[in-house]
């Protein structure tokens, strides 16, 4: 059975606890387990917890969860694509697939809570890659 690792971004709470609901799902659904959930204070965030999970021997893949909603400044776009380049650097460093699951640059609020099932592609996605590199 394979062992995910959650790292849920909790700046818009609601949305998360939605994203990882879903996330939780499809793991169940495709037979893996969420062996531990991290919870950090936004998607920027995600990358040293992401890491953490990745050192574990007993984790075999990861899934980031969040959202990042547009304001009046790029602020969006600098928050994503460092979430995303450190992510990739996780990957990469610790040879284990790491999902990206945030939602975001360029959605509203109400955008995202569209999106919330997301949160079980990423999981997907994590699985797919894992299953590949075996």
């Amino acid at each position: 059975m394979p062992s995910l690792g959650l790292v849920v971004a909790q700046f818009y709470g609601e949305l998360a606890a939605e994203m990882e609901q879903h996330a939780r799902d499809a793991a169940a659904e495709r037979g893996a387990e969420v062996a531990e959930m991290i919870p950090v204070p936004g998607a920027y965030d995600t990358p040293l917890a992401a890491d953490r999970l990745a050192r574990q021997e007993g984790i075999d893949a990861v899934a980031a969860l969040g959202a990042v909603v547009s304001g009046d400044t790029d602020h969006d776009q600098i928050i994503v694509d460092a979430a995303a380049q450190g992510l990739t650097d996780v990957s990469l460093d610790r040879d284990k697939p790491v999902a990206f699951g945030v939602l975001g640059p360029g959605m509203s609020g109400a955008e995202a809570r569209e999106r919330v099932e997301y949160g079980a592609r990423a999981v997907e996605s994590a699985l797919d890659q894992l299953e590949a590199l075996a």
